[in-house]
């Protein structure tokens, strides 16, 4: 059975699952498909604020270059080095910059639209629901989510996501970000779950991974674009519906 899993796939699964009872998942990037979503809304923006006019002719150029500045400055606030404030004052002044736009022909509301537009997305990755609706049927799940409160609400509610998780806990409402362990203490306290029956499954080998490892908890790296997984890193998966196959 093929599951993602370098070496030996099932012996260090196998050797917790029959442990486990709650399952922890990160939103953005790991269920909510965030790259997809923000093209979409990209591609809209990029033709209602007419960005060619303004000398950006490509719209997937532009998409390119904010994809990287966002996951950067992302990576960043998971780190506790910047603000909410300053990513979201920074993720698009810094793309048209970038991009030879001077500062004050950037458009004054594109990041507010953004953000008023990109959370109604709905796209997930492939079989979210079907690998959720299986897991609830084992196991209780929980969210643990770096993002903002008013875009994770929503993401959660569009999606239909809401039934699976018993609770959600929102960085922005605890106020710490994974990987601090206080965000780990703080969720499994809501879940009154304990470490050895928890998993942690998401994207971020710094949040996600590494957050829980550093706390006693395992963890799946979710790893859809098969980059290269740190020799740290016990377990792997490329796609969610691989969980309907190990635990």
């Amino acid at each position: 059975m093929q599951t993602g899993f370098n070496n030996h796939p099932l012996a260090g699964i196998q050797q917790i699952k029959s442990q486990l009872n709650h399952l922890f998942f990160d939103l953005d990037h790991t269920i909510w498909d965030f790259d997809k979503n923000a093209e979409e809304t990209l591609h809209e923006l990029y033709q209602s604020y007419s960005l060619k006019e303004l000398g950006l002719h490509s719209a997937d150029n532009f998409i390119e270059v904010y994809t990287r500045n966002n996951h950067q400055l992302w990576a960043d606030y998971h780190l506790g080095k910047i603000t909410k404030e300053v990513l979201r004052e920074t993720r698009f002044s810094k793309t048209f910059i970038d991009l030879g736009l001077s500062s004050d022909c950037i458009p004054v509301n594109f990041e507010d639209d953004y953000v008023r537009i990109c959370p109604t997305k709905t796209n997930l990755f492939p079989e979210a629901h079907q690998t959720l609706e299986y897991l609830a049927g084992s196991y209780t799940l929980h969210l643990i989510s770096n993002g903002f409160r008013e875009s994770t609400e929503m993401k959660v509610g569009n999606t239909g996501l809401a039934k699976y998780f018993s609770t959600v806990v929102i960085s922005e409402i605890v106020g710490f970000n994974k990987p601090d362990r206080a965000i780990f203490q703080f969720a499994l306290a809501g879940a009154n779950a304990q470490i050895h029956e928890s998993l942690m499954i998401g994207d971020s080998i710094e949040a996600d991974i590494r957050g829980a490892q550093n706390f006693g908890m395992k963890a799946i790296y979710f790893n859809p674009d098969k980059k290269e997984k740190p020799a740290d890193v016990e377990f792997e998966i490329t796609g969610l519906n691989e969980l309907m196959n190990i635990l």
